[in-house]
């Protein structure tokens, strides 16, 4: 079977890997401190942003951003590195790894959300946790006790919530079945482009939707009508500074299917 065409693009990536035979990678929380370690040294010299994460034993996410065409470069340094300290310490040989990395390119704001909801879900679909940022190795957990590393303060979630309240707020929206499918759609979709398409343009501005003294239901109306013309959630958020859960809740809550 021919192999995926990796896309290196600058962009926002989803990141998975694996342990060869689904075996631990991780067997102490040392080694997942240097795996972030290494994560985040080798992020500052390939300009990558990392703007969520979860560690499981065998098998880690990264939502990742690159500001230059070389996610294959950075990654294969990343797993390269963490495979020589993993065998140096615990004294084997032999592939850590079950296959190079997996990627997928993040095309817009809504399943860029979802997949950070997806990613820090992990540990409690793993019956790990009951409640998000419990966990210790994801993002949310880091947040939650003022603690991130350098390589994730350039997170998005920090430029779209002002507090943690509103955070938790977004991840309270249950990840629905369509979202599920969505996400495993585009895990098994070959990327057979070089390039990403480029972002939609919108025939109208985002103030043609709203005016000073709109009602709530008619603000509400127009939230449906900005998003169904292509406007994404945080744009529209963004306008109206309200938080991205309130109009994902608007949106969610209305007739209209995307």
């Amino acid at each position: 079977m021919a192999r995926r065409v990796r896309v290196n693009e600058a962009g926002f990536h989803h990141v998975y890997n694996r342990g060869v035979e689904r075996r631990d990678i991780f067997l102490e929380d040392s080694d997942k401190d240097k795996f972030l370690d290494i994560v985040c040294e080798i992020s500052l010299h390939y300009d990558f942003a990392i703007h969520s994460y979860t560690l499981m034993d065998n098998h880690y996410h990264l939502l990742l951003e690159n500001k230059r065409d070389n996610l294959s470069d950075g990654m294969r340094r990343i797993n390269s590195s963490y495979a020589q300290y993993f065998n140096k310490k615990y004294k084997r040989v032999g592939h850590l790894w079950q296959d190079r990395f997996k990627s997928w390119y993040i095309l817009n704001d809504e399943y860029l959300l979802t997949l950070f909801r997806y990613i820090e879900s992990n540990p409690i679909k793993a019956n790990i946790s009951k409640k998000f940022g419990e966990y210790k190795y994801t993002l949310l957990y880091d947040i939650l006790n003022n603690n991130p590393r350098e390589c994730m303060r350039h997170s998005f979630i920090f430029d779209f919530y002002s507090d943690t309240e509103e955070l938790l707020e977004l991840l309270d929206i249950p990840i629905s079945q369509t979202d599920e499918e969505l996400i495993k759609k585009i895990q098994k979709e070959s990327n057979t482009y070089k390039k990403a398409p480029n972002k939609i343009k919108k025939n109208r501005d985002l103030k043609e939707f709203f005016q000073k003294d709109m009602t709530k239901s008619k603000r509400n109306e127009n939230i449906i009508k900005a998003y169904k013309e292509c406007f994404t959630q945080s744009e529209i958020a963004k306008y109206l500074k309200l938080s991205i859960s309130t109009v994902s809740k608007i949106i969610k809550n209305s007739k209209f299917k995307p």
